[in-house]
Order: C-alpha cells, then structure tokens, then sequence
C-alpha cells in the first residue's frame, strides 16, 4: 500500500511540477501573466518589507520568479517562471527555471521569489548563465490568506539578494538544491 501511496504523490508532483508556466494562448498572453505575476509579487514583497522598495530602485534590475517545488521524503523537485528587469536597458527577459534538490522533506508549495541585482555584472551573469546553488530550510502552511510560512533566505552573494513568500501549500523540508535559470526562447 506504501509503494502505491508514493507512486501517486510522485505522479500528483510530476503534473503539479509540469503546470508551472505562465498561463496564455497566444505569446503576447503569456508574456501579460507573466508580467502580472512581478507586479502582484512586487507589491506583496513592498507591503511585506518596505524596505525593498528602495533596494529595488537603487539596484541594477530585479527578477521575479513564481515556482511550484514538490518534497518526496529525499528528493525535491520544482520548476517554474518569471522576468528579469535591466533597469540599463528597460529590456525584460522572460526565463524559466527548474529545481532538484536532495534532503529530508515531505510536502508541496507554490512560491514566489524577486531576486535584487545590485550589479550589472551580476544580473548580466546570471541571465546568461542563471545558476543558483544553496542550502534550503523551510516550514510552510498556507491556503490564501491563512496560514504561514517561514523560510532561510538572503543574500547569495554580496551583489545579490533573495526574498521568498509563499503562495500556498504545506511542506516541512531541509534541502541542498541546485536552481537552474534559462531564458525562454518562446517568450523572448
């Protein structure tokens, strides 16, 4: 019965994992969902902690990035999607990204993450080569508005700051994930 109990979260997380894309028929559409996601997370993350408001203008640009991660005992897993600003150039770039991680967990949450680029340099950096490697603590239980969720989050490198907040979902994981960040060729 256990094995049958793990064959369905596996495929229940396979499918869940799969719909994180912006939503749309046509390009035009998902490039709109996308942009609409930033600007809701944005104004969460500024209602949340003011203080990124001011970071976010003085930085060299800004991505926000909406990811659905699933925890099996072990293994953790999670793809999703967002937009880079380059506050240089005005130009956004549409990216998707994907997450494996090993780790005791156990649960499914859906995220939002705005990265602040401090420098050039590093947002230059990580639109072309887009990795991400940490150690991930989290506790999450959340459904709207009730709920809540508490997570290990910060700086990656000095040129670097991340903020996370969870959506929805429950999950109760300690990782060491590996993110990958690409552009989507569709999208851009």
């Amino acid at each position: 019965m256990k094995t049958k109990q793990r064959m369905i979260f596996v495929l229940v997380a396979a499918v869940v994992a799969g719909c994180s894309t912006p939503k749309g028929d046509t390009y035009a559409d998902k490039r709109a969902y996308a942009q609409d996601m930033r600007e809701k997370s944005l104004n969460e993350l500024y209602e949340k902690k003011p203080i990124t408001r001011e970071k976010i203008q003085n930085a060299a640009g800004y991505g926000v990035f909406s990811n659905i991660n699933i925890n099996l005992l072990l293994l953790s897993t999670g793809n999703g999607y967002g937009v880079v600003h380059d506050k240089a150039t005005g130009k956004d770039t549409y990216m998707k990204m994907g997450t494996v991680g090993v780790g005791l967990g156990l649960g499914a949450r859906d995220f939002r993450a705005v990265i602040i680029f401090k420098t050039q340099q590093s947002l230059d950096t990580f639109v072309t080569k887009g990795w991400e490697w940490g150690a991930h603590a989290d506790a999450a239980a959340k459904s709207g508005e009730k709920g809540g969720a508490a997570n290990a989050a910060g700086d990656i490198t000095a040129d670097m700051e991340i903020y996370q907040f969870v959506e929805s979902g429950i999950a109760l994981q300690a990782t060491l994930a590996g993110t990958k960040y690409w552009k989507d060729k569709d999208l851009n």
